[in-house]
């Protein structure tokens, strides 16, 4: 059996399609919320109150109570200056660290180098999910991909390479048409290795793994539930990453949001209280975000593109509360009808690089941010 492991450990959660802050933590008592979401506005009386001015979605009960144990830091008004509303464009900045310019790398591939800078272990990092996402990515980082640990196990060595070529061809897709071929296939002819010898490090681990928390079913609950597998197995694993959405609520956005809201929520929940029943949660920290918010006014059925959003960082060593302002809500306050971000997120990952994986996060942003100071 492999010896515990007590080194700081960063699980990320991506909710990818733009978020709607307004309506997961929710000011209830503000008349311009009421004004501007007629058709999605959240009752008083529906909302879980956290104080006397805002609360979670109905949906998010098993958040709250991860929040009342002192174990959840919300990051209010959360983003960068001269927002994009593009998908692709915002989350590449949030990959990669970089709002002014397209970058090759992403912050978490030079944390995972700089964790391993001699590549010695193929799992530092573990992706769930289909893909690389770009976050992960930099030269001589170590990093591996799957879809699903469960269903890999099962599968024949002709079948895993194929699911690995399949993932490297999307990543390749992904990417090259924003930095080019020449970065994008040098890295992946390294990285296909890698790749593989992660894999196999990672196939019995389904095998020796039990729990009696039993995971909400759906993407968000097999992938976190992946991910602890692979925390209590010991195996060195630094860094985790997966995703869960769409969040891109341009309609239907009652149900649809209600719905994701509740499954991201149970699916953190029982996450917590596996790695609890492990003994494996006092060194993990994790990280929700996503790439901006949404309109401040509702379209009828859903929401916009937006800018500021919100993200949430939890763990035992996190000092629970709020972090930031949430946002002036007022018309005339607002750029082009969204929410101004008050906090860099580099503030955030600054101090997740520092105050909790202890390197240099001025190497790694290329410059140094006010933290928000949520670590314990």
């Amino acid at each position: 059996m492999n010896q515990p492991n007590h080194e700081p450990v960063l699980v990320v959660l991506q909710l990818t399609g733009g978020n709607d802050y307004m309506n997961t933590i929710v000011p209830y008592c503000d008349s311009n919320y009421y004004d501007s979401r007629p058709s999605l506005k959240i009752p008083e009386s529906e909302v879980i109150k956290i104080d006397n001015e805002l609360g979670f979605h109905p949906s998010m009960q098993p958040l709250k109570e991860i929040y009342d144990q002192g174990n959840m830091a919300i990051i209010h008004g959360i983003g960068y200056n001269n927002p994009s509303r593009s998908h692709f464009r915002s989350m590449d900045i949030w990959h990669t660290g970089e709002p002014d310019e397209i970058a090759n790398e992403g912050w978490l591939g030079k944390v995972i180098r700089d964790l391993d800078p001699k590549s010695e272990n193929p799992v530092t990092a573990v992706n769930i999910g289909q893909g690389l996402p770009r976050a992960l990515t930099a030269q001589n980082a170590s990093v591996s991909s799957l879809a699903s640990l469960a269903n890999f196990g099962l599968l024949t060595g002709v079948e895993q390479e194929y699911q690995r070529n399949k993932m490297l061809d999307k990543f390749a897709k992904m990417y090259s048409p924003s930095i080019g071929t020449g970065p994008v296939m040098d890295y992946l002819s390294r990285t296909g290795t890698d790749l593989l010898n992660g894999l196999d490090i990672l196939k019995p681990i389904p095998s020796k793994y039990s729990s009696t928390v039993e995971y909400s079913q759906g993407s968000v609950g097999d992938n976190l539930k992946d991910i602890a597998m692979i925390h209590t197995a010991n195996v060195g694993t630094k860094i985790f990453y997966a995703e869960h959405g769409s969040f891109d609520t341009h309609g239907i956005q009652e149900l649809t949001h209600a719905k994701l809201l509740a499954e991201t929520s149970i699916a953190i929940a029982d996450f917590w209280d596996d790695l609890k029943e492990h003994e494996a949660d006092k060194n993990v920290v994790m990280l929700i975000f996503s790439e901006f918010g949404r309109r401040v006014r509702d379209n009828g059925s859903g929401t916009d593109h937006g800018a500021a959003g919100v993200a949430f960082v939890l763990g035992p060593m996190v000092q629970g509360g709020f972090y930031g302002e949430y946002p002036e809500t007022s018309p005339s306050a607002l750029n082009e009808g969204d929410l101004v971000s008050n906090m860099d997120f580099r503030s955030m990952y600054s101090e997740l690089i520092e105050d909790w994986l202890n390197l240099d996060a001025g190497a790694i942003l290329d410059g140094h941010y006010e933290k928000p100071r949520f670590i314990g």
